[in-house]
């Protein structure tokens, strides 16, 4: 079996995966990363965009968990108000603790994806877990060595989505 790490689809930002899409998709439980998906690394709380469309999600039968590798003080902190299960240190790419999310949610591998911004670590934990994966850009980008490292192996993947969804659109 080949492990792709191309995701399975690309949005802007994580409310472009509305409702209506999710419910095509078929999907009963989100996963998501927080920092530079939801909101940037500097932000301790969700804002009030992210609060909503997590609240439409509820409303409508879709059940959430935070996935992270920060840590469980950055988690807390994040999830104090939302109150939703939540997974600190996931060890992501491994797919461990993104099962444990979808046990706690109620979903499985057919009804479940992960959104992130990071294509090794969120993408491919996805397809370790066997579920359906969303890329966003990162929000405010770390400006690290390795980070811009990651993000310059990640440029090949994103062109193949790209080249794959437009042959796509034309058909």
């Amino acid at each position: 079996m080949k492990l792709s790490l191309v995701p399975d689809f690309r949005f802007d930002r994580f409310s472009d995966a509305t409702l209506e899409f999710l419910e095509i998709q078929g999907i009963k439980g989100v996963i998501l990363d927080i920092d530079n998906t939801l909101e940037p690394y500097e932000n301790p709380t969700p804002s009030d965009a992210v609060k909503e469309w997590l609240n439409k999600l509820n409303q409508n039968g879709i059940n959430a968990a935070f996935v992270s590798n920060n840590g469980k003080e950055r988690v807390d902190k994040f999830n104090r108000e939302l109150r939703l299960p939540a997974f600190p240190k996931a060890k992501k790419p491994f797919a461990k603790t993104l099962k444990l999310a979808m046990e706690k949610m109620g979903s499985n591998k057919s009804n479940t994806l992960i959104m992130g911004d990071q294509v090794f670590t969120d993408v491919l934990a996805g397809r370790m877990a066997g579920i359906k994966t969303v890329l966003v850009p990162p929000i405010k980008d770390k400006r690290d060595i390795f980070t811009r490292f990651k993000r310059l192996l990640e440029k090949p993947i994103l062109k193949k989505y790209d080249k794959i969804h437009k042959r796509n659109k034309d058909k």
